[in-house]
This record gives structure tokens, C-alpha cells and sequence, in this order.
């Protein structure tokens, strides 16, 4: 299935008789009185007069003023936004869900002060004897001195520790927690891209039990900010989990659960093509893409590039990693094609993307390129030529930009170039990365049309696109609010289309509907 481009761009859902006649949905008839509605007909420049809007059997059954309320719960909005629920368009949810509760060192300036983090939470709550103490989100690039094993040892001794990066491609590991993974001589405890994934499975080797119930707590909480629903990357196939979880409650999603690899046997086995619903959720959970990541990520040094990083000329990888090669991403992308499955490519560097563009060009295959952080000019048209979305973390481009100053100095213009993607015609699709970036799309939005959140002057202004773009690349595959389509909606206090900066960022969400059904409800 060809993705249409600026709808928001998620792998749509073919629903099976069975599932439209039971969707995870409520029965009861709902009308919102007096509300503004944005992203309807009309757009998304800005809220019109308030009118009414019903709500049956998990649709919107009719729009406009002074509809009948009979049979219906009448919410009063008294002039509240509604706008299309929202959908985090890249999360990896189990990571997400554990990165909430691990010591945050996203703060620390410096390896020391990392050091000095991890010394504190030992020292005010360890871990039970035997675990492992996991920390979060730290970002060395430009570190004055480089992280090693040897400064986390004195603080830790014999208890083990995995600090993992903020961009997922690295972790920082003490020599007891080396030991312990299978890497007890590595030179130095920054253990990267291919080395971390593997390990990272048995970083997340918590009962299941136990993990769900993170994962519940996290899909409540984005329904709390308006989100609908996910794009689900976690390796290496998260779809059973998720039913298991649906059936247990955590319902308040629409998850698309994309397939990595290592597991590709699994869905072709099963005749699962993007886009099938999974019997049994409600409607709720889809077979997503293949995913496959082509280099590694900016902070880590290993997004790979035309040009070389500073410092590492005649290192053994001065231009970054190429992961999956040429001669290996052409087959999976022929394979993922013949079986009904669409493809989504992580590709952060600008050589990357041009191998990748190639790739999709050679087979023909269907999808999208994850992230598309460093492009060459000429690539930019590529995407809308080839049908590919572009799906893209905007809050990244705020969070790096210091690193890309210096790490791709004289090329940012050509970074995290949203307005040259939109202008060139490619579909957008708006995410966090989760846990690289919080799973709140009003945060993405927000860096995507002003890309300052910190008072400093906004970082290459010209790649701004427009509220309209930022919001409609957000609002998933449903299209504009109209009679007949599915009742995922989102009720603000604030209109998204002419707040201020910070209040978008920070947008106060007064109710989430998942097909008519109340999945957060605030003051309302």
C-alpha cells in the first residue's frame, strides 16, 4: 500500500469484517457541544466558531450547531480545540517504558559528572544485590574527556552498570557490567551500534509481567497528551506483546508493530502484510514494516557520511558505520516486497541516505527512511519521486545542535531539512524516537515550526515548515475530521494553530477519544 503524503503517514489499517463489526470502541453515543473544531474541512490555519460534534458506534456521526443530544453523554467544551488525536509516528515502547524509571545522566556535562550521578544513586538507593544499575540518556560527543571504564569503577566496585545513550547507539558499561554481558575485555566499556543492540535484548530481560505493566503506565500517559496512537520499532518484534497487553487492558493505543530482521521469517509465515489488523485487539494493533538500520546516529560518530568527523580521520571509521550494505539491503527490501510488507530504513547520515534512496529505487519497495538527519540537495527530491515518506524527530535537531555545529560543520543547512523535504513534495511523518526524544508529538511539533525551545536564537529557521504541515504530519492516517471517520480526537484547552511557542510545547490536553471512547479526560 502506497502511503498518500501529508496525512501524517502511518501504515494504514485494512480491517477485517470481523474487527469493524467489533472494534475496541464504545457503544454509547457522545456529543461534544460548543466545540472549535481544527483540522476538519476547513484545515488547519486556525479553529472555526464552535459547533457541535456526535459521536456514535466510535464515529463521528455528524458536525455542526445545535446538533440533538438524545441518547447521548453531552460533554460541554465551551469552546475548546478538537483536532484528529495525534500519533508518535517512531517510538521504541519497551525501551521507553524501562528509560522512565532508570537514574537520568541526560543532564551531565561532562563524563565526571555522569560519574558523579551514578556515585550519588548508589550511594542514596542502590540496586537489589545482583542487579544491574541502568542509567539514561547521556551525550558525549562533546565531552571534554572521553568516557571509560575505568571512571565508572571506583564509584561502582562490584555492582554492575550500563549507562545507554541518549540515541539508543551506545552504551557505557563499568567493568562488572562487562563482565557480566559477555564483553570483559573490551578497551574501554563504550560499547557501540551492533555490539549494543545485542546486548541491549538483555538489558530489557525483565519478567514480562513486570515490563507490561511499564508499558500500560506509558500508554496511559501518552493518551494523556492526545496520542491515538504509535509506530512501534522495538526489536525485534513487539506484535505478540501487544496483543497480550490489549487483551489485558492497555488499550488506550492504536500500535503498528514493526518486524525487524532477525524475525522476517515470522509474519511471512504467518501471511501477515503491513497493514493487517491482528485478530482479537479490538482493531488496535497492526502488522507494521520492516525495519532495518543502514548506520549508526550522530552523537556516537557513526552516522555514515561522505565526509569524515573531526578527530578521526585515519580511524578505522572516520566517515561513520554502514551497517547493512547495498548488498544486503536489496534483498531484504525484495523479500519484505514480494511478502506484502512495506519497508522503513533508518538512514542518519547523508551518505546513508543516498545508498538507501538507491535501494528503494533499484527494488521498488514501499515505505519510508527513519530519521533522513543529514541529506544531500540532490537526494531531497528523491523522496517524493519515489513515493517514500520522510519520518522525521524534529525535537532531535534541537537536542543535537551543538553536536552538528561541530561535528558537521558547513553542512547543517542541509540538516534536519523539513522545509525542503515539504517543499519537495514528500509526506512528513512526525515522532519522538522514543526514548531519544519524550513520546509527546505537541513537543515535536513545536521544535518542527520554531526550533528554539531553549531561548537561544532558532537554529536554521528556514528549515521551519508551517503549523499546518507540523500538525497534519502528526494527526495520522484518518484524514480531517468529517462524518464517517473514526472518532480519535484529541480536546485542547489552548487552539494549536495560533498559541504561543511555548504553550504548543507544552499543550494542556483536556480529554483523548480512541474510537469514541474516553481515554483520558481532564476538567471536562
Amino acid at each position: 500500500m502506497r502511503h498518500e503524503p501529508g496525512t501524517g503517514d502511518v501504515p494504514g489499517a485494512r480491517t477485517s469484517p470481523s474487527e469493524q463489526r467489533h472494534p475496541r470502541t464504545t457503544t454509547g453515543a457522545v456529543l461534544l457541544r460548543g466545540a472549535r473544531v481544527l483540522g476538519g474541512p476547513q484545515g488547519w490555519a486556525r479553529s472555526g466558531d464552535p459547533v457541535d460534534v456526535r459521536i456514535e458506534h466510535g464515529l463521528v456521526s455528524a458536525v455542526g450547531p445545535g446538533l440533538s443530544a438524545a441518547g447521548a453523554e453531552v460533554v460541554d467544551l465551551d469552546g475548546r480545540t478538537v483536532a484528529p488525536g495525534l500519533w508518535d509516528n517512531h517510538v521504541h515502547a519497551d525501551q521507553w517504558s524501562l528509560a522512565r524509571r532508570r537514574t537520568d545522566v541526560s543532564g551531565a556535562r561532562s563524563a565526571a559528572e555522569a560519574v558523579a550521578l551514578v556515585g550519588e544513586r548508589l550511594r542514596t538507593d542502590p540496586p537489589a544485590p545482583g542487579e544491574t544499575l541502568m542509567g539514561y540518556g547521556f551525550r558525549d560527543a562533546l565531552w571534554p574527556e572521553p568516557a571509560h571504564r575505568d571512571l565508572l569503577d571506583p564509584v561502582s566496585g562490584d555492582t554492575p552498570v550500563v549507562l545507554v545513550s541518549g540515541d539508543l547507539h551506545q552504551g557505557w558499561l563499568n567493568s562488572a557490567a562487562l563482565a557480566r554481558y559477555g564483553h570483559r575485555d573490551h578497551p574501554t566499556g563504550m560499547v557501540r551500534e551492533s555490539d549494543f543492540f545485542a546486548l541491549t535484548t538483555a538489558l530489557q530481560n525483565v519478567p514480562a509481567d513486570r515490563l507490561d505493566a511499564f508499558a500500560a503506565d506509558a500508554v496511559h500517559a501518552a493518551a494523556a497528551r492526545g496520542v491515538v496512537g504509535i509506530v512501534d520499532f522495538e526489536a525485534p518484534w513487539p506484535l505478540d506483546a501487544w496483543a497480550r497487553r490489549i487483551a489485558a487492558g492497555a488499550d488506550a493505543l492504536r500500535v503498528v508493530a514493526a518486524v525487524w530482521p532477525s524475525r522476517l521469517d515470522d509474519p511471512i509465515a504467518r501471511r501477515l502484510h503491513t497493514g493487517d489488523v491482528v485478530p482479537g485487539t479490538g482493531g488496535l494493533l497492526t502488522t507494521g514494516p520492516l525495519k532495518i538500520v543502514t548506520d549508526g546516529s550522530l552523537n556516537t560518530r557513526t552516522a555514515y557520511c561522505h565526509d569524515p568527523y573531526p578527530g578521526l580521520e585515519g580511524s578505522a571509521h572516520p566517515c561513520g558505520m554502514l551497517l547493512v550494505p547495498p548488498s544486503e539491503l536489496e534483498p531484504l527490501l525484495r523479500r519484505a516486497t514480494a511478502n506484502g510488507l512495506d519497508v522503513a530504513v533508518h538512514a542518519i547520515g547523508d551518505r546513508a541516505n543516498t545508498l538507501v534512496l538507491d535501494a528503494f529505487a533499484a527494488t521498488e519497495a514501499r515505505g519510508r527512511i527513519e530519521h533522513a538527519q543529514l541529506l544531500d540537495d540532490a537526494d531531497v527530491p528523491r523522496f517524493a519521486a519515489l513515493g517514500l515518506v520522510a519520518s522525521v524527530q524534529p525535537e532531535h535537531a534541537l537536542d543535537d545542535r551543538d553536536v552538528a555545529d561541530a561535528l558537521w560543520k558547513g553542512r547543517t543547512h542541509r540538516s534536519f531539512a523539513f522545509a525542503s523535504l515539504h517543499a519537495a513534495g514528500a509526506g512528513l511523518a512526525l515522532g519522538s524516537d522514543a526514548p531519544v526524544a519524550p513520546l509527546d508529538p505537541w513537543i515535536a511539533i513545536a521544535a518542527a515550526v520554531h526550533r528554539t525551545a531553549d531561548g537561544r536564537e532558532r537554529w536554521h529557521p528556514e528549515q521551519e515548515i508551517g503549523r499546518d504541515v507540523a500538525l497534519a504530519a502528526s494527526a495520522g492516517p484518518d484524514g480531517p475530521i468529517a462524518v464517517g471517520r473514526r472518532a480519535d480526537l484529541v480536546v485542547t484547552d489552548a487552539d494549536p494553530a495560533v498559541c504561543d511557542p511555548a504553550t504548543l510545547r507544552a499543550m494542556p490536553v483536556a480529554g483523548t477519544l480512541l474510537g469514541g471512547r474516553w481515554t483520558h479526560r481532564a476538567g471536562i
